[in-house]
């Protein structure tokens, strides 16, 4: 769309080189002049009104003359303190999704949205704007805003807003309600140079009818260069942007179709800010004519006071011979001399002068001073009855009774907030459809680069992405071309032959790269592009969204109310979640339900964008731990106790294992000292029978008898055959109670799964771990 701002006033340019343009399509203006004609007739009886009101608010050249009547500025003092009443600070744009969606690219296309109003209401200066605004709602009971869509000279897309004068706005003046607006208007004021750059390349020079003049204000002062109006006109009827000037006969030129800027409502305006209207019109009606005449009379009693304090002397007569008495009153009257005034009279005695005492005869000041007081109590009743037309008590003007209770002061602040609450809905209101058309230029006309750059935005274009799984799918390649190697390399084949252990953790590990390289691609494809957002702006708009600023965010906030909202929040939100949270640990199935009482505990007080989130973010993990399985506390309790029981058993059981074992080493050692005792008697025995038996074999050779055969030898054989058997049995006892002390056992349970006892195992069942026994 082409750009409809208007540039700095530049030195007029009376040359009119226009002979290349294009000529105009000969489209008549005059319809559309006709209808700014009837809307300025319509709307002048209220423009008028509303000049006398602003002269009566601030003329600085009357206000400066030093000659001029006394006055009492109420109304400036009254406008003084309805105007922060109503707006203080600048509005705070918040962008939401509609119903909650918890859908990843609508909550990106929000967030994106609202940092980029909040961005551009900064660039535009949207407070001042809506100072302006509520300047001309407190004052003329109407305020106008207008919305646009740019390009700068620096190439830079401007969403662009501005205050509109009241005499520069216009609409159908026959509409009952805004709804049944049929056409807008707004009047830029241009110079010769800037109408030819503005309009010279669509209707050539078409322009150069216009009634250029230099302007005067509201002083009588001419401007240096001569300007023109020109009208932006939009009609709703006609789906058509048109630009006229008085005095042109065709029109300036015409927005194309793409051109327009599709508004859900058409208008690049929001409805303006009106304070009283007259009835079934739009006309609207300033507060200052509901207590004009107060007004006018409490100046009249204040000028009234400065003229008789001005009499207010100390004035006297006294005899003398030259002038009458008429003479010397009309003197008395007339001097303005703060000292003491004495006057001579030549016939004294005509005002009543007798005597020494009553040389002097003083004017009466008591009367006058009297006249002083009247006026003074009936100027205060007055004051009075202004400040119950206007609604601003004695709280809200910061002058209340010491004497007066705290209830007594709050039920007249809150009665003077009651009368001021229109206003204040309405400049909300004002500013939050301003948000919203600024929205709708931003959502349909920004590119991507725009909306990230205002934004300052982490999300990525489709590029990035791009290049990323394009990485990733490298790193794929390589690994797989890796195992691809390894698998027809022999020497790896021999060496996972050798150490299959260790291939085997290498193949692992392969596979676990190959499924973070899918999990890394399917992330990049489930994430939100910065074009994937542009499109949802563009293809729908404001309508998935809901677009909506703090309601009190234009108002200035009362601090000591603000912190008693914050305490009861932090009461209410405490103690639901100290009651409701130990329900949801012994019935998880409640966590839902809890959740959403909580959003509805929230809900009366504004806790902010971060906390609501925080708040979505802690129902869904109470809902996803109400999914989990809970372990049942009983079972949990009895396998504890089985446990410890179970520990105690092995316990004895290595007990009794290690006084076996030793039981074992002490007979071990017995059988080995009787072993070794039995072999010193038998060879102590030996060695006797055999000296006995070579000496009885050397008496029978020396006798001449043969010797004896050995007997001892073959007693001796015999006695070691029967030592080995012992021996034998006693390995024998030995192995079988090694084998009874060492075999494998088993825990002994009850019917209900309560440890008794041990037994061992079976010789068919040694070793079977799986089934719980203990080695």
């Amino acid at each position: 769309m082409a750009d409809y701002s208007t540039t700095e006033a530049a030195p007029d340019d009376e040359a009119t080189d226009d002979a290349a343009a294009p000529v105009n399509n000969g489209r008549s203006a005059k319809s559309y002049l006709a209808l700014i004609t009837h809307s300025r007739r319509a709307f002048k009886a209220y423009n008028d009104r509303c000049d006398n009101i602003e002269l009566q608010l601030a003329n600085l050249e009357r206000l400066a003359k030093a000659t001029r009547d006394r006055e009492y500025q109420m109304f400036w003092a009254n406008l003084e303190v309805l105007k922060p009443s109503v707006y203080s600070r600048p509005p705070v744009p918040v962008v939401t999704t509609r119903f909650n969606d918890r859908r990843p690219a609508h909550r990106e296309a929000c967030e994106v949205l609202e940092r980029c109003s909040i961005v551009n209401f900064e660039r535009e200066d949207i407070d001042s704007t809506m100072r302006l605004v509520r300047d001309d709602l407190v004052v003329n009971a109407r305020g106008v805003a207008w919305c646009w869509y740019e390009i700068d000279e620096r190439k830079q897309q401007r969403a662009r807003v501005a205050h509109v004068n009241r005499k520069d706005f216009l609409h159908d003046a026959s509409a009952r309600y805004w709804s049944e607006v049929g056409w807008v208007a707004r009047c830029t004021w241009l110079t010769r140079k800037e109408a030819r750059k503005r309009f010279g390349k669509y209707s050539g020079n078409a322009y150069s009818d216009a009634a250029f003049a230099k302007q005067k204000d509201a002083d009588g002062n001419a401007e240096q260069t001569s300007t023109a109006e020109f009208w932006e006109l939009w009609h709703k009827g006609e789906q058509r942007i048109v630009w006229v000037s008085p005095g042109c006969d065709n029109v300036l030129d015409e927005a194309k179709p793409e051109e327009m800027l599709q508004l859900d409502d058409f208008y690049p305006c929001p409805r303006p800010s009106f304070g009283t209207l007259k009835k079934d019109t739009l006309q609207p009606v300033p507060d200052f004519l509901y207590y004009k005449d107060q007004i006018e009379e409490v100046n009249e009693l204040t000028a009234r006071i400065s003229s008789l304090s001005e009499a207010l002397r100390l004035k006297g007569f006294y005899s003398g011979g030259a002038e009458d008495l008429a003479d010397a009153i009309e003197k008395a009257v007339k001097t303005t001399n703060n000292n003491a005034i004495l006057i001579p009279v030549s016939n004294f005695a005509a005002i009543g002068g007798q005597g020494m005492k009553e040389s002097i005869v003083w004017l009466p000041l008591d009367v006058v001073a009297t006249t002083i007081q009247a006026c003074i109590n009936i100027r205060k009743q007055l004051i009075d009855d202004i400040y119950q037309i206007t609604g601003l008590s004695d709280v809200m003007r910061g002058a209340t009774n010491p004497n007066e209770t705290l209830g007594a002061q709050q039920l007249k602040s809150q009665y003077g907030s009651i009368r001021v609450r229109d206003k204040q809905f309405e400049l909300v209101r004002i500013a939050r459809d301003i948000t919203r058309i600024q929205g709708e230029i931003i959502a349909e006309n920004f590119t991507p680069e725009t909306l990230l750059a205002m934004s300052q935005s982490d999300i990525p274009t489709v590029q990035q992405l791009q290049e990323k799984a394009n990485g990733i799918h490298q790193q794929m390649i390589a690994l797989q071309g890796k195992v691809k190697m390894a698998a027809q390399d022999p020497q790896a084949q021999q060496m996972a032959q050798q150490n299959p252990e260790q291939a085997g953790q290498l193949v692992q590990q392969a596979q676990q790269q190959m499924s973070a390289f899918e999990g890394q691609i399917q992330d990049l494809q489930n994430t939100v592009t910065i074009e994937a957002v542009a499109a949802l702006l563009r293809d729908q708009r404001l309508r998935p969204f809901i677009m909506d600023i703090e309601t009190d965010s234009t108002i200035q906030p009362d601090e000591d109310a603000a912190k008693q909202r914050v305490t009861e929040y932090t009461t209410a939100v405490g103690g639901f979640i100290a009651q409701s949270f130990p329900m949801v640990q012994q019935a998880p199935q409640l966590a839902p339900f809890v959740g959403e009482m909580l959003k509805f505990v929230s809900s009366p007080f504004r806790a902010g964008r971060a906390l609501d989130g925080a708040i979505d973010d802690l129902v869904e993990q109470m809902q996803e731990y109400a999914k989990q399985p809970k372990p049942d506390p009983n079972a949990a309790r009895a396998q504890a106790d089985a446990q410890a029981q179970e520990k105690e058993m092995q316990f004895k059981q290595q007990e009794a294992e290690q006084k076996a074992a030793s039981t074992a080493q002490e007979l071990e050692f017995r059988k080995q000292s009787h072993q070794m005792t039995m072999a010193e008697k038998t060879m102590d025995l030996r060695a006797k029978r055999q000296q006995a038996n070579i000496d009885q074999n050397n008496a029978l050779i020396a006798q001449g008898l043969p010797p004896q055969p050995d007997t001892e030898m073959d007693d001796h054989r015999a006695m070691l055959a029967q030592m080995a058997s012992d021996r034998q049995q006693t390995n024998a006892l030995l192995a079988a109670l090694t084998q009874a002390l060492t075999a494998p056992k088993r825990i002994v349970r009850d019917g209900a799964g309560k440890p008794v006892g041990v037994e061992a195992v079976p010789p068919q069942n040694t070793g079977a771990q799986a089934n719980g026994y203990n080695q």
